[in-house]
């Protein structure tokens, strides 16, 4: 009884400490190399390259990893749900969004529970892909969530308290709210999710202290707006309905003040016929300024898109030496099977390459702008990736150690899609897609994990040199991955699959070094933090959150 006694006094103790110490300025946020032991952001950095900077789990020992503790998700709604949130760790204590959005604040060391706040979304809620949310973030001593209503929230770290709570967008029109937010200085970074219901997608910032919006730009441009040229028959005012959605977190340079964002699919998804042009900002990364809200460069990945290559994908920045001059470089691993690299200051088009079989383009022009070969067809067209995509929303990782891009991989899928002869009606509220594609690996599949065919596509993790877009390794899995990529200084990768297992590879040579089962697929990013002088690893996989450490000496 004293024992237990003291375990709950001290991890009341830790809770207090941390609290006061929770201090998270935006100085810490811009500085976050300083403290790699915490991890502050979603992407543990601005820069999104999911990259840790502690060493003691190594090659040679990782095989040694023991695990510390699980957590569990308590409500049924959440233990139905992907857990696709990456925790942040503060100063002792991690904080995490069990499905849908249920915010917990854990003892680091012990995973013991400090607070729980549960919101209950509305009902009217709705969301493509799953009642999901990726993370939290976090500005002073408050915490940050969105929620699938289309809400905005804000909790006292220390207790959980409801600070404030607004709503962005209706959800009974399909604004919804599944990003971690990002943190720039006093402002709430967001956007909605939406797409398939046809919403006006948007990227907006809020006030940290109350909630008030301070800019908005909107990612489907209307009248006077630039781009809404690219919408070419007004009559049909497509733009009104027009996707171009937000469901994976920004990146930000200090240096520039540009934050990167990719934009999703346009509306309807599968025929483009009602909305001619190229469907601008849909599709595309574009480079805001954070203070305004103005539009610096874009750049489209996917023009016209008629197969549903959202391009939410994390837009990596890093600063490397590029056909031997030094670039401060913008990458990312599009779910149109395609490497891009792209220059971060002006958006100049560098290189384009497929990283996996890729059959709608057969090159690009000097600009970047893609020769595409193949669309939906009223009789069907066959097209590679299929409608899932080469990757999705899993966050890739890139390493400064051995300067290559990791991603995580769908490889040889394809969707047959045929285009609905008499077009597509938009009913508010109801999905706003067309014929859905046909495919042998569904992107939802509830089919026991171990049952893929070959046929159907495998799963990948890809080491990718930026240099060239080449495949320098490739380790392969049992099914397809919905799992995020941590690489590490110490030259290790961690990543995981739908079928459990959670692995370590050699980042230079992908050679597995160590891997565990979960018991349930793995469909989030893991994260490192030190405690105490002891590095761990954090994963979620099925409905626990798992963390690992080396066993003490």
């Amino acid at each position: 009884m004293k024992s237990a006694l003291k375990t709950v006094i001290a991890s009341m103790a830790l809770l207090a400490a941390a609290a006061s110490a929770q201090n998270i300025t935006s100085e810490r946020l811009l500085n976050t190399e300083a403290e790699p032991g915490n991890w502050l952001l979603y992407h543990g950095d601005y820069n999104g390259q999911r990259h840790s900077d502690l060493t003691q789990i190594t090659p040679e020992n990782v095989g040694e990893l023991e695990l510390q503790w699980i957590w569990q998700q308590r409500s049924a709604a959440g233990a139905s749900q992907k857990f696709e949130a990456t925790p942040l760790y503060v100063d002792g204590v991690l904080y995490t969004v069990g499905a849908p959005n249920d915010v917990v604040a854990l003892d680091a060391r012990t995973g013991r529970v400090f607070w729980t706040w549960s919101y209950t979304p509305d009902t009217e809620a709705r969301v493509c892909c799953g009642r999901v949310n990726r993370g939290l973030a976090i500005h002073g001593d408050t915490l940050f969530m969105g929620a699938i209503d289309g809400h905005l929230m804000a909790l006292d770290a220390a207790s959980g308290r409801l600070k404030w709570d607004i709503s962005i967008g209706d959800p009974s029109l399909g604004y919804a709210l599944t990003v971690a937010p990002l943190i720039i200085d006093d402002k709430i970074i967001v956007g909605p999710a939406g797409g398939e219901y046809g919403i006006r997608g948007f990227i907006a910032a809020y006030d940290v202290e109350t909630g008030n919006e301070l800019w908005r730009f909107n990612t489907i441009p209307g009248p006077g707006e630039p781009g809404f040229e690219t919408w070419a028959d007004p009559e049909q005012e497509a733009w009104k309905i027009g996707g171009g959605s937000v469901w994976t977190t920004g990146t930000y340079d200090p240096e520039l003040n540009l934050m990167y964002w990719g934009i999703g699919n346009p509306g309807p998804d599968w025929n483009g016929d009602s909305r001619p042009g190229d469907n601008l900002y849909t599709e595309s990364v574009v480079a805001l300024d954070p203070d305004t809200g103005k539009l610096a460069w874009h750049y489209q990945y996917t023009t016209h898109d008629e197969m549903d290559y959202d391009s939410t994908q994390v837009q990596v920045l890093a600063d490397i030496e590029f056909n031997g001059q030094p670039r401060k470089v913008l990458m990312t691993a599009n779910r149109n099977g395609v490497f891009y690299v792209l220059d971060r200051t002006d958006g100049e088009f560098l290189l384009a390459e497929p990283f996996v079989a890729v059959n709608w383009v057969d090159g690009w022009d000097a600009n970047g702008r893609p020769n595409m070969v193949r669309a939906p067809s009223p009789e069907g067209t066959f097209i590679m990736p299929n409608n899932q995509g080469a990757t999705n929303w899993y966050s890739p990782s890139f390493s400064p150690v051995t300067g290559l891009f990791y991603v995580p991989s769908w490889l040889d899928t394809y969707s047959v899609y045929t285009k609905s002869p008499d077009g597509v009606q938009y009913i508010p509220g109801q999905n706003y897609v067309g014929l859905y594609p046909t495919m042998a690996m569904p992107a939802l599949s509830v089919r026991p994990v171990n049952q893929r065919l070959p046929e159907e596509g495998i799963g990948a993790i890809q080491a990718i040199d930026p240099q060239t877009g080449n495949i320098v390794w490739r380790h392969e899995m049992a099914n397809v991955t919905d799992s995020g990529v941590l690489s590490t200084a110490s030259n290790l990768v961690f990543a995981g699959g739908r079928e459990g297992y959670f692995y370590a590879l050699n980042a230079a040579t992908g050679e597995e070094l160590w891997r565990v089962m979960l018991g349930g697929a793995i469909a989030n990013g893991p994260m490192s933090f030190e405690m105490d002088g002891k590095q761990y690893i954090a994963v979620a996989g099925g409905s626990g959150l798992f963390v690992y450490a080396l066993p003490d000496e």
